[in-house]
Parts: C-alpha cells; sequence; structure tokens
C-alpha cells in the first residue's frame, strides 16, 4: 500500500480522499492555489504545497508544480478526485512516467472514453446499446443531412470532446441543421480546442441513468446498481438519487451484466460510470466517466462500500475487497449539490462564510469544506457542498433530506438550499415522475 498521496484537487473532493486516506493510515500531501492557503484541505493535510496563483491555469491545471510538489514531498501516488485533470490522459502518462502510480485508469483508456466519438465506438463493439447516429465525426453537410434523415428529427449534435452542455445543439428540421452543426463545431473549438461534432437521435423525455463500476488488475469486475441524475440545469446535475423508481431488480440485473461485461471486454481497471439516457425501457450508451462521480455517495450510501477507499486499494494492485454476489442494496439515498449561488437566477454568490451549521441526526452526511470565517473563492466552481441523506425507502430519504436542509445554516452567501425546499414540495418529484428536462421546464415556470 502507498505511504503518501499527493491529492491534485480542491474543496470537498480533496477532503473526501484524505479521509479515506487517512483511515488507511496514509499520509496525504494537499496541493492548493495563493487563494486557497486557508482552505480546510489544506489545513487538515499532513503536508501542503501552494503551486500557483488562484486561476486554475496557473494552479490545480499546472501539471509541472504538481509533479514538482508530489516529487520533493515523495508522494507515491496522485490522485486527482475529478474535474481538472482527473480526465486528462497526458497529466496520466506524466505521472506514470515519473515512477509516480496514478489513481485512475490508464492513459490509453482515458484516451479511449475521452473521445465520445471513440468511445461510442467502443461501446458498440463491447456490447452496449448507443443511441442510433453516426459513426465518426461530421465531416460533410450531405453525410450531416443523410444521416438525420435516417434516424429522424429532430436531431442533437454534440462535441466529440469535454461535456456540460458546451457544443451541444438541437436542430428540429434540414432546414436549420448546417446552422447548428456550425454553431456546435464552434462552441466546441472554443471549449475544448476540438471542432469535432456528431450527430445523435434526439430523446424526447428521457432519464439519465448511470452504473457504477469497479475493476481491479487481477481481471474482477463487479457493479454497484444505478444512480438517477435526471435532475439537471443546462446539462449539469442538481440532485441525485439510488436507485432509481424506473428500474425494477431485473432490469437492474440486465444492463449492471451489460456494463460489467463490456468494461472487462475493454480492459478496464479502476472506478468509472457508465452513463446512459432511458426511455420507453430502453438504455443508450451516453460516454464513461473514467474517474470518482461528484455523486458517489449516495452509491456508498446504499452498499455501504467506500469507493475512495477500493479506488486507491485497486491503484496499489490490490484485489476487489467484495464480489457481485456480496453486494446488496439496502434503502434510499439522495444527494442535493449545494452552491454558492442565487437560487432564482443561479449567479455565483462567493465571499465570506459568516456562520455555518451543518446538519446531522441519522442517515444524514454532508461532504463540504465550509468552515464559518472561510472566504468562498470566486475561481472555482460554485459547489461548496454535497448534502447526502439515506433512509429505510424513497419516502424517509425524502423526509430526512428535507429536515437536514431546514436545518443547514451558510451565512454571508447565497446558496441553492431554497432551490431544493422547494423542489420537495412538488409532487411530480415527490412522485418521481421526472427526466432530464424537467426541472428546466419547472424553473421557467417558476420564473413566469
Amino acid at each position: 500500500m502507498f505511504e503518501k498521496v499527493l491529492i491534485a484537487n480542491r474543496g470537498e473532493i480533496a477532503l473526501r480522499i484524505q479521509r479515506a486516506c487517512k483511515e488507511m493510515g496514509i499520509r496525504t500531501v494537499a496541493v492548493h492555489s495563493e487563494a486557497d492557503t486557508h482552505a480546510m484541505h489544506v489545513k487538515l493535510a499532513d503536508e501542503s504545497v501552494c503551486i500557483g496563483p488562484p486561476p486554475a491555469g496557473q494552479s490545480y491545471l499546472n501539471v509541472p508544480a504538481i509533479i514538482a510538489a508530489a516529487e520533493i514531498t515523495n508522494a507515491q501516488a496522485i490522485h486527482p478526485g475529478y474535474g481538472f485533470l482527473s480526465e486528462n490522459a497526458r497529466f496520466a502518462e506524466i505521472v506514470t512516467a515519473h515512477d509516480m502510480t496514478f489513481i485512475g485508469p490508464t492513459a490509453d483508456t482515458i484516451k479511449l472514453m475521452g473521445d465520445k466519438i471513440t468511445a461510442k465506438q467502443a461501446a458498440m463493439e463491447a456490447g452496449i446499446p448507443v443511441v442510433p447516429g453516426s459513426k465518426s465525426a461530421i465531416t460533410d453537410m450531405n453525410e450531416a443531412r443523410r444521416i438525420a434523415a435516417s434516424i429522424g428529427f429532430p436531431v442533437l449534435i454534440k462535441a466529440a470532446s469535454g461535456g456540460g452542455g458546451r457544443g451541444m445543439k438541437v436542430a428540429e428540421s434540414t432546414g436549420v441543421l448546417e446552422s447548428a452543426l456550425q454553431t456546435a463545431s464552434s462552441e466546441a473549438q472554443a471549449a475544448f480546442g476540438d471542432g469535432a461534432v456528431y450527430i445523435e437521435k434526439y430523446l424526447g423525455q428521457p432519464r439519465h441513468i448511470e452504473i457504477q463500476i469497479l475493476a481491479d488488475t487481477h481481471g474482477d469486475t463487479v457493479h454497484l446498481g444505478e444512480r438517477d441524475c435526471s435532475l439537471q440545469r443546462r446539462h449539469q446535475k442538481i440532485l441525485e438519487e439510488a436507485p432509481s423508481v424506473a428500474l425494477d431488480p431485473e432490469i437492474r440485473a440486465m444492463i449492471g451484466k451489460i456494463v460489467t461485461d463490456a468494461v472487462k471486454a475493454i480492459g478496464y481497471c479502476g472506478v468509472g460510470t457508465v452513463e446512459f439516457l432511458y426511455e420507453d425501457g430502453e438504455f443508450y450508451f451516453i460516454e464513461m466517466n473514467t474517474r470518482l462521480q461528484v455523486e458517489h455517495p449516495v452509491t456508498e450510501a446504499i452498499t455501504g462500500i467506500d469507493l475512495v477507499r477500493e479506488q486507491i486499494r485497486m491503484a496499489a494492485g490490490h484485489k476487489l475487497g467484495v464480489t457481485q454476489d456480496a453486494i446488496k442494496f439496502e434503502g434510499w439515498s439522495v444527494e442535493c449539490r449545494i452552491n454558492a449561488e442565487n437560487p432564482e437566477t443561479f449567479t455565483p454568490s462567493p465571499g465570506m462564510v459568516t456562520e455555518f451549521h451543518a446538519p446531522g441526526g441519522l442517515g444524514v452526511r454532508l461532504d463540504s469544506a465550509l468552515y464559518s470565517g472561510y472566504r468562498i473563492p470566486p475561481y472555482y466552481d460554485s459547489m461548496i457542498g454535497k448534502l447526502i441523506v439515506h433512509g429505510r425507502d424513497r419516502e424517509e430519504a425524502l423526509m430526512r433530506l428535507k429536515r437536514a436542509l431546514s436545518e443547514m445554516v451558510v451565512g454571508g452567501v447565497e446558496t441553492t438550499i431554497p432551490l431544493h425546499l422547494a423542489l420537495l414540495e412538488e409532487a411530480a418529484f415527490l412522485a418521481g415522475d421526472y427526466h432530464i428536462r424537467w426541472l428546466e421546464n419547472w424553473l421557467a415556470e417558476r420564473q413566469g
């Protein structure tokens, strides 16, 4: 096992990884920007190294500075968390070239799954159902028209690289197809440095279902069931739950087996998530995330498995600590992403946290690096915490979530806590009757 791990991230995920390491007897190194000098993950690490000015490009994305920090502290492995460099194949290569372990899959696997076109091709070859559409990047308008006509309008144009809704446009007819392609390609080039786009069938009201997998270097692979991440705004997840009201045990076992067989076929190792759109009883592959997910705690809650611990163990060459037959799904879990944003306009609200009170009680977990007196910097993502609850069933979990949200206090900045409380009064959400476009429709109605 590793003796020392450098955590190339910040905020709640850096703290989450630290906690797992400490419970495993592993020393931790925190890297931080000048803006994060007083951050919680820096305060609680065994060692810390400042790697640059506040902008992420000069600090958390500064590969030479991160490698230098690992070398001077004698770290044996680097955990990238999520975001930043977590799915950067070149970073994984550099870590390995410096005789350190990248806690994640191989660079080749990251490359394969990082390009949505090659990922879709790999998924098809491995037997995973995919959304009907182009098999490669669109380079010719005549080809685009032919593909769109064959699968039927509306169609969705998507960037081959990146995500988060950038480089994504809907074309309702042939008349707008060319302009939609050009706009999507320009956005993709600006956001990801790659203007390649492809076409898929546009699904009307699908759910976003993702399957969590663990795969060690000894050929053992398991799935930990699904998460329903359908509550989204601008393709960004707002709330996640596990399991999903849309799946029953038979469907769960079926898609779980398809996914585990597929990741074995591509030789995947580590923690990963295969994401699908699910509509009318059919699964359609979207992408595979080759890292830990923001919403991993809901899976931990219903399985009792520490995903970060398993991730570190597998990176160190250990066999999985669990078999598929031993995995049991107990109860229901829901996670709210708490952002420092205005709950109506979603304008970021950085600033000083004048008071902070974390909710508690049975089945309540808060993953956050906040404390009273902490200044939320304006340079990074606005998520300041994840509130996770677990109950015997969905009704109990939602009642527990409502209670926990009402207890949580973050003073001095605006947060999205009121948004989540409002959702918990909505009949359709309480009934589990929602899809990936439901939240935006609901927000539009509320705002008149």
